[in-house]
């Protein structure tokens, strides 16, 4: 094949009068090119498609089409992660550049992003998240994703639990601060029951009297956000989706539990190691240098309580938040239970007799069958301190919130 250049001078020579040989000749072709190019007359060369170079990513788009096609929601990077483990050498962009063509997405609209300085605010809030466990392979569980989200350092501290009911919200609060290492000033909350029981004439937010005292305990002001403006809690929905698409999709979990621990792995390891797209920073260096604007973890622990009545079974079992809670022989078949948001107390006509941990998920939570103490006996407090079952209830009648059993 030649050139257009060459089929020129080809034409032009042949209109000289040249020879095909002495074309040939002169400009060292074949004579049957020479021959073929002036019977056909001045016509471009056509050149066939070049064919594609190979590239690193050839050996995997397989893999990549029947990932996104499963599911489509599969982030860039959780895919370029995979394939660097099946043997993958290329760089990130190929794959992003590659799934762009596999699934093209719409542009995003504009938003207005505001910052918060450090230990300013948290936003917290729930989203529902369906899934079937290894050990329960017949049933389809709904768990819900709390998740609280620092709006300086965009650190992510999230648990999966079965219940968004108010000892959870609080339990899930204290496991964030002591993990954080303290409190931020302020959390921005929807308008989820657990914290705002409605407003008023004026339209003022009435919080949950719950949340107030936790508020008050811990030294942070509890916001709500505006009605139906749920971007306003952009820091914390956005990674909702974020943990659905880059974590959630495509695994599969035995239990609670270790649905729990490889979300931990996956926040230490990868979310909260990031370069945020938003602040270009390293989340975790971003972390440290905002911890020491958090406020210091109040001395005691919060005391306020949830009184219940319930029924012992003949099994010997309290029924609380669809777990059974063990009690001693001879309780009495009606009890009183105080719920704190990490402990559940169980009360025999005003002797403490059971104390349990708060349990997530359908569980059994059992301890020795001896029948209750003595009127006059002495226990482990919750400080570790003996004391009197009558001492301890009175502590804890002194500083808790009674809520009428109907109104939960």
């Amino acid at each position: 094949m030649i050139h257009l250049g060459e089929l020129m001078m080809i034409l032009d020579l042949h209109r000289q009068g040249l020879s095909v040989s002495a074309i040939a000749r002169q400009l060292g072709v074949d004579r049957k090119t020479v021959r073929k190019y002036i019977a056909r007359g001045f016509e471009p060369p056509a050149y066939g498609p070049r064919q594609p170079r190979p590239r690193r990513l050839d050996a995997f788009t397989t893999y990549l089409r029947e990932r996104t096609t499963a599911y489509p929601a599969l982030t860039g990077s959780r895919l370029w992660r995979e394939i660097k483990e099946l043997g993958y050498t290329g760089g990130y962009t190929a794959v992003t550049d590659y799934l762009r063509e596999v699934r093209p997405r719409e542009p995003a609209p504009f938003e207005v992003r505001f910052e918060t300085p450090p230990g300013h605010q948290a936003q917290v809030d729930f989203a529902q998240f369906q899934v079937v466990f290894t050990d329960e392979p017949t049933t389809t569980r709904i768990v819900w994703l709390f998740s609280m989200v620092l709006g300086h350092s965009r650190l992510i501290w999230a648990r999966f639990v079965l219940h968004q009911d108010l000892q959870t919200v609080l339990r899930c609060h204290m496991a964030a601060f002591a993990d954080l290492g303290g409190v931020p000033a302020e959390i921005l909350y929807d308008r989820m029951k657990t914290a705002v029981a409605g407003q008023d004439d004026e339209g003022h937010v009435i919080y949950n009297p719950a949340l107030v005292a936790f508020a008050r305990h811990y030294g942070f002001w509890p916001r709500a956000c505006r009605p139906y403006r749920a971007k306003t809690k952009g820091k914390v929905e956005r990674p909702f989706r974020y943990i659905r698409e880059d974590f959630f999709l495509a695994r599969s979990f035995r239990n609670l539990d270790d649905l729990n621990a490889q979300l931990t792995d996956w926040l230490d390891t990868v979310a909260n190691v990031r370069v945020h797209g938003t602040t270009q920073r390293v989340i975790a260096e971003a972390f440290e240098e905002e911890r020491p604007a958090l406020k210091p973890l109040p001395a005691l622990p919060f005391r306020a309580v949830l009184k219940l009545e319930r029924r012992v079974t003949h099994e010997g079992m309290v029924s609380i938040g669809g777990n059974l809670y063990s009690v001693p022989d001879r309780t009495r078949r009606v009890v009183e239970v105080h719920q704190f948001a990490d402990e559940i107390h169980v009360f025999d006509a005003g002797r403490l007799v059971a104390v349990h941990p708060v349990l997530e998920g359908r569980r059994i939570a059992a301890q020795s069958r001896r029948g209750p103490s003595a009127p006059g006996a002495r226990r482990r407090s919750r400080s570790g301190a003996p004391a009197t079952s009558e001492e301890t209830s009175a502590g804890i009648d002194s500083s808790s919130i009674s809520i009428v059993r109907r109104a939960l």
